[in-house]
Formats: structure tokens, sequence, C-alpha cells
């Protein structure tokens, strides 16, 4: 047993990532239910109200849930992960942003802290005391983050420079992406992408469908739909989502797109969001969307997950 699974008490070494917009109280549910450690992903912007249904779904469960923040946000309102507290998560995760403020609050309420990290400047950042677990996250991964490194040049150098936990990221769809990053010497695999299509994700099924029809050759990594929008994301960070008609105008047009952008064009992006007019709105995937090709469940996904002890010990027999 892992120092990570002693710590959560988790059967399966998978967690879903904290997708905001996907990753609710229910697919957190079902993960857990399942045997692995549900993420809730909490909005930028969000009210308690939601916060409570969420957190409601899991926290009867005694079962190991957490939820994701985004670091930019915390650092302006620590009011979500307040009322998170309140239902006494395992795990908070604090990505893209300083984390500070958010991991000293966690940590005063005596719950474990994450970081996501996309270079090895973020890994730095996440070896100080106030991280407890080190999520590494490479450019193949769906959503915001980093497009530097890949995750297994990441994962190698974390495992090399640290002994906390450390929690790969980034491309991992299959027993064999499991089996892969835990035999790297990661304690467990964070994965976004498989789990946005399942019947539990809150994701709106047009986004879903999308996924389920695009390939590997089919995401783009871009900040052309943060733009549009005025979202307040360090430039740092773009997202990996799935190409449409207006990532095909933008997503190489940047400062151009930065010209244009205003009141209206940020209306447009938000009714297309509101709407889920994947023509227009972003749906974010990483490239393991490949392996998104049809519905099912969450339990589902941790049972073919599960099956990296298989891939392991095949892999022995034929070197042994």
């Amino acid at each position: 047993m892992s120092d990570l699974q002693k710590l959560l008490s988790y059967r399966e070494p998978v967690f879903n990532a904290p997708m905001a917009g996907a990753a609710s109280g229910a697919l957190a549910a079902a993960v857990a239910t399942a045997g692995g450690v549900g993420m809730i992903g909490i909005p930028a912007a969000t009210a308690q109200t939601w916060v409570d249904e969420q957190a409601r779904m899991v926290c009867d469960l005694e079962l190991p849930w957490g939820a994701g923040f985004m670091g930019w946000a915390l650092e302006r309102d620590l009011s979500a992960m307040e009322w998170i507290l309140d239902y006494d998560p395992a795990l908070i995760c604090i990505s893209f942003g300083d984390p500070t403020r958010g991991a000293a609050l966690a940590h005063e309420a005596g719950v474990s802290t994450a970081m996501q990290v996309g270079n090895a400047a973020e890994l730095n950042r996440a070896l100080e005391d106030d991280i407890d677990v080190v999520i590494v996250r490479g450019a193949e991964g769906g959503g915001h983050g980093r497009n530097e490194i890949g995750t297994l040049p990441l994962l190698q150098l974390a495992i090399e420079q640290t002994r906390k936990p450390v929690i790969a990221a980034g491309g991992i769809a299959t027993a064999h992406g499991v089996a892969a990053a835990l035999a790297c010497g990661a304690e467990a695999v964070w994965v976004g992408t498989r789990f946005l299509a399942c019947s539990e994700s809150s994701a709106h099924q047009r986004l879903k469908e999308r996924a389920l029809q695009a390939g590997m050759d089919d995401t783009v990594y871009t900040r052309a739909f943060d733009i549009a929008q005025q979202l307040p994301w360090d430039p740092a960070y773009g997202g990996r989502a799935v190409r449409n008609t207006f990532s095909d105008r933008w997503a190489d047009r940047i400062p151009a797109l930065e010209e244009k952008a205003d009141e209206s064009l940020r209306r447009e992006m938000v009714r297309a969001r509101t709407e889920a007019d994947v023509t227009i709105a972003p749906v974010y995937a990483g490239q393991s969307v490949e392996f998104v090709r049809h519905t099912e469940t969450a339990a589902e996904v941790i049972a073919e997950l599960a099956e990296f002890r298989e891939v392991l010990a095949h892999t022995a027999q034929r070197f042994s």
C-alpha cells in the first residue's frame, strides 16, 4: 500500500480530475463509490448553494473525496474553500496560481493539500512544506494548464526530486496508461477526459457527443476561448480543447483576437457555452479523447482502469 493510499484510504489509485462544469458532486460520488477518489471541480465564481448541493452528494459516503480550485480565484476570494471545508473533504487541490493562502486555510482545517504543476518551476513550488501531494500534468492533458512538458518527463523529474506522493496527469485514459504511470513511480493517476462523457458527468449532452466523435488528432491548445470570454486567466495557462469553427479561426491569431475582443464577442461566447453550441464554445478535452468511445458509467471506467494490475503482471512476465 502506497503512502497516498494510506492517507486517503481509496481502493483504486484513480482520481477524477476536478473539471469545472463536468466534475460535479454526482461524478465525484460515483468515482468514490467505485473505489477511486472523487473530486469536485469548483468554478472560479460560484454560489454557496451550489457548493452545498455538490458536497452533500459525497460527504455522507464515508469515502475519500476532494475538491479542486483555481489558485488565481482563491487569491481573490477564499469563500468557496471555506464552504467546502465545512464538509470535511480528504483533499484540496489548488492549481493555476499561488496556492499559499488556500493551502494555509486547508491545513488549518486539517485537510491535505495538492498542487498541479506543469513545469520545473511549479514543481519546485510544490515541494514547499504547505503542499502535501504533487500532481504532474503534462501538456497532453485537457482543459487548462501549461503546454510545455509532456507527462512522462515531468513525472520522472518529480519522482527524482521528492518523496512526497506524486500523481500523474495528462493523457492517461486506459489500463496501459495507468500501468505506465505507476511503473514510473506515481502513486496514483489523475484522469479527466475519460470521465467527461460518463453518465454522471454534469457536462452538457452536446459536449459529451462531441467528445465521443473526436480523435487524438482533433485537439488544439489555445487561449482563444478565454480571451473571447475576457476571463482573467494568466497567459501561461491556455486550454486544450476539441477543435471547432472558432478555434480554427482564432487559435493561431491571438494578437488579432485580443484586438477584436469586446463585449459583443464575450456575450456570444457566453451564449454559446450556455447553449452548448460546440461550433463556438470549448469542449475541453485532452489528447486521450481518442479513448472516449461510448457513454459509460464512472464505475465502468474505474473497472477498466483497474486492469492495470494485469498489464503490470503481464509485463513483468515478459521481462522475467
